[in-house]
């Protein structure tokens, strides 16, 4: 059996990783590149292998970064079923056509203003594109084995990232070699998922690297989240919050909720300006066993949030000048509603934009939160004079020490680790602190780099 790293290397996204052996290739997540433009224009190169070629996909979880590029393999000639659990199955359902929307979205507003070097943008793939892909969609539960093709056998573990995010297990039969991918491992004390399920057995493990070489800060997030708003709308100013639609929207309207009723906040207006945010809620709720808040929790979050859903409506609330809370998709600012609300408010220093998650090296939020004075959006240049927050304490993303007390609670004894899925410098602190740690032989691999099982 190989492996061999088709994305997610040097880098948080494009997660992309070829398990073959003689007769057939097995393709664990698919994911679009983000970031700086070197890594986007990936999404645009001939994928690394015929996608004919592919037999058949298992998805870790939802987000675009592990399953973006699914319709774009699907209209390349990918004919196989695609594998995940019933919640990244769910999420999919809406995440993959807002995506292709998006990418339709982009190119004719890109047409429309010229500011693109083409003289007719086009979509990477459509939400036709994205619905065709669903079509390929089988989903299992928790610990459920199945052969998704002959020889090998695959299982998912709770990860603890997002709602329905897995460690997917692949035993090939006739080497009888296991290799398990984290996928993103969550945390151990986060405020809405549980945490990710020991590892029990793994030959080989490929390990993400988000946060290798950072720890969290301990700093209470819910003080410090409290201390913004409060701060922001007592000079009369919006506090504007990019996030994830699945994950960390959820967690966010919980929090914000929850302050307000214990009165550790003012009573203010709190909008969900995303469509797919919308959606990925009420999937949340739907799913309440597989996180923390009781059904009485996800009511809060239901009942007291006023949902933006229509392009109207989305353009009304760009027009409010009051103190309220917005959150808004996506959570590095690379796209969605959220570009609107940000060229409103950057340049009042009155209001304040609080990221609550990784920042990709390359995306405006990672511009936004190393102190750029002027983030282009549209094709303009637009002033940063509000203030900008980044919370790593509420990232979904375990630390390094996080992380390793993890792999620690199993019985690992892998013979060997790749760690993938960060920045150079993360995945290589994060290499050294688990070859120190637990004298596993670890390694960094290189894009496109092939092995042995």
């Amino acid at each position: 059996m190989k492996l061999r790293f088709l994305g997610g290397t040097g880098t948080v996204t494009g997660s992309r990783y070829l398990l073959s052996d003689d007769n057939h290739r097995l393709l664990v997540d698919c994911g679009m590149y983000q970031g700086v433009k070197t890594l986007r224009r990936r999404n645009w190169a001939t994928f690394p292998v015929d996608p004919s070629s592919i037999n058949a996909v298992v998805l870790t979880h939802a987000h675009i970064d592990h399953s973006g590029y699914l319709p774009a393999l699907v209209k390349n000639g990918f004919k196989g079923k695609i594998y995940c659990t019933k919640a990244t199955h769910e999420l999919c359902k809406v995440l993959l056509p807002d995506a292709g929307f998006l990418q339709e979205e982009d190119a004719k507003y890109a047409f429309r203003k010229k500011f693109s070097k083409h003289e007719k943008p086009e979509p990477l793939f459509t939400v036709k594109d994205a619905r065709e892909a669903l079509k390929h969609f089988e989903s299992l539960h928790y610990h459920e084995t199945f052969e998704p093709v002959p020889g090998f056998e695959v299982s998912f573990t709770p990860a603890g990232h997002i709602l329905g995010s897995s460690c997917v297990h692949v035993h090939h039969k006739g080497a009888d070699r296991t290799v398990v991918f984290t996928g993103d491992v969550g945390r151990q004390n986060d405020m809405i998922m549980r945490p990710p399920e020991p590892l029990q057995h793994a030959d080989v493990l490929v390990c993400e690297s988000t946060y290798g070489d950072r720890l969290h800060s301990e700093t209470d997030p819910e003080t410090e989240l409290a201390d913004i708003i409060t701060k922001t709308a007592g000079r009369g100013g919006i506090t504007l919050m990019p996030a994830f639609a699945v994950g960390r929207a959820q967690m966010l309207l919980y929090v914000i909720h929850k302050l307000m009723g214990q009165g550790r906040i003012p009573k203010l207006p709190v909008f969900l300006n995303s469509p797919m945010a919308i959606k990925a809620t009420e999937i949340f709720i739907k799913h309440h066993k597989e996180h923390k808040l009781n059904h009485a929790q996800c009511e809060l979050i239901d009942d007291k949030t006023q949902f933006v859903r229509t392009v109207d409506e989305s353009i009304e609330l760009d027009a409010v000048r009051y103190p309220c809370v917005i959150v808004s998709a996506s959570g590095m600012a690379s796209g969605g509603r959220v570009l609107h609300h940000l060229k409103t408010l950057l340049p009042n220093p009155r209001n304040s934009v609080v990221f609550a998650g990784f920042q990709a090296p390359g995306t405006r939020g990672d511009a936004l939160v190393n102190g750029a004075e002027s983030v282009k959006i549209h094709g303009e240049y637009w002033p940063v004079k509000a203030d900008v927050h980044n919370m790593h304490s509420m990232s979904a993303h375990g630390d390094y020490n996080e992380i390793l007390a993890w792999l620690e609670q199993g019985n690992l004894k892998p013979e060997k680790v790749y760690v993938t899925h960060g920045e150079v410098l993360a995945s290589d602190t994060m290499r050294k602190r688990i070859t120190e740690k637990f004298g596993w032989d670890a390694e960094v691999p290189e894009l496109f780099q092939e092995v042995e099982i």
